[in-house]
């Protein structure tokens, strides 16, 4: 099987973030922002739970764009964030190394615009041999337009799309592979919205998990 076809794993996969600061998200309307964030920090904290290793990226803290994302950076504590000028990542001798140095072909794209810091360095690092996925929901366009057209752009390159629940779910693939369940449960919970509430249902109402806060007293009508 020609190796684009094939899935993608914890093992074979790296997680890029790029640009994800203050000034850059104020010009996201391609999607709700809080949404956008939250699904970029699920996907870092599934990344870190599964070993996937994760680079993060930043382009003029100081001049214009603001620190990284506290949420983000949260995750990664004490990780270095390869700082840049150029709007193309891969222009970048610090952020060509840190690609480098995770080994591995099969990158997940996601960041802040869309139609410039996605996708440049999507077209060169398919073109230096990369394997690129656009993470959809985890990048912000200045428009709609503008996000949509930049996705089209990168899938003519060779880029494949997909998006947070999917790519996650990749790295699980199998549900019989326990190691990183509980965690992974755990962070849908918590971040993957209607999916999440099921899980939820599933562990206490089927499974007969103990809740995780104390069940309320109902009397009289009141909870106590």
């Amino acid at each position: 099987m020609p190796d684009y076809k094939k899935l993608f794993t914890p093992h074979d996969s790296a997680l890029v973030l790029i640009d994800f600061q203050p000034q850059m998200l104020f010009g996201v309307a391609n999607i709700d922002r809080a949404t956008l964030v939250n699904n970029v920090v699920m996907l870092a904290k599934v990344a870190k739970e599964f070993g996937v290793p994760t680079v993060l990226t930043s382009v003029e803290t100081e001049g214009f764009s603001g620190y990284v994302l506290p949420q983000i950076l949260d995750v990664f504590p004490g990780q270095e964030v390869v700082e840049r000028t150029s709007m193309n990542s891969w222009d970048d001798a610090g952020f060509r190394k840190a690609i480098e140095a995770t080994g591995r072909k099969k990158i997940l794209l996601t960041g802040l615009w869309t139609e410039v810091c996605i996708t440049w360095p999507t077209l060169s690092m398919l073109d230096a041999g990369y394997q690129i996925y656009t993470v959809d929901d985890c990048c912000g366009g200045t428009s709609v337009a503008a996000h949509e057209a930049a996705l089209s752009r990168m899938v003519q390159a060779g880029a494949t799309r997909l998006t947070t629940i999917g790519g996650l779910l990749e790295w699980q693939r199998d549900w019989a592979n326990k190691e990183h369940y509980d965690a992974l449960m755990g962070i849908l919970k918590q971040h993957a919205g209607a999916y999440g509430a099921g899980v939820e249902y599933a562990y206490t109402m089927v499974h007969k998990a103990p809740q995780s806060a104390k069940k309320p007293q109902v009397v009289k009508g009141r909870k106590h």
